[in-house]
């Protein structure tokens, strides 16, 4: 089994003999809208604007035009929020993670479906990262010839991993339980002599976020 992606990909149904479902799940898009699409930095930055054209209109004494400038800037603000929160919402109604007992799969693509088929033959390491309210990244350091572009799999990757991608499984509700899960299976295969994968684990809470609901 080798590493791929395709267009237009099928659902998960008929698995080949002797392979089966462990977990499926989808990002929680209030942790893609801010740790991915960073929407409270893009309102901070309007606040912050709107913040300095009010204080230089009302020092220049006028203060109908602070109150314009302020909502000039509020505007289009809401908007790039609205648009951002949004875009998170589809990435996550449309991206589906899938561990089995021999492979992550990861289907996702809001205007182009794709699906990341990951053996675990090909996992080198897998590392955990935590979040206060339950969610949390999971990264696959991806060994042998393969490569990943990084651009293809935003927001589904590590960042800053520009030049070896790493698949992530991002802002996944019970993380803790999901990579307990995808240990077991990464175990589980090398036992079975298909590879030989480090599986290494940072539980600690990192941040601060809000309550985990689900998606």
């Amino acid at each position: 089994m080798t590493l791929f992606t395709e267009k237009k990909p099928t659902p998960l149904r008929a698995l080949p003999p002797g392979e089966r479902i462990l977990w499926q799940g989808r990002p929680q898009w209030r942790g893609l809208a801010f740790r991915a699409f960073h929407v409270h930095k893009v309102a901070i930055y309007f606040a912050l604007l709107a913040v300095w054209r009010f204080g230089s209109d009302v020092a220049a004494g006028d203060g109908l035009a602070s109150i314009i400038s302020v909502l000039w800037v509020f505007l289009p603000g809401s908007a790039a929020c609205g648009i951002l929160v949004l875009m998170a919402w589809l990435s996550s109604r449309t991206t589906q993670y899938t561990i089995t007992t021999r492979r992550l799969v990861m289907q996702f693509g809001v205007a182009l479906p794709i699906m990341l088929n990951i053996p675990f033959g090909v996992v080198g390491a897998a590392a955990l990262r935590c979040y206060t309210d339950g969610t949390g990244d999971i990264p696959l350091a991806i060994i042998g010839k393969d490569r990943l572009a990084y651009l293809m799999l935003w927001p589904h990757v590590r960042p800053w991993r520009v030049a070896r991608a790493e698949p992530m499984l991002r802002s996944v509700i019970d993380v803790q339980h999901v990579s307990e899960i995808l240990a077991r299976a990464v175990i589980g295969t090398a036992n079975a002599g298909v590879a030989h994968t480090t599986v290494i684990e940072n539980a600690a809470p990192i941040g601060a976020a809000s309550a985990a609901q689900p998606a």
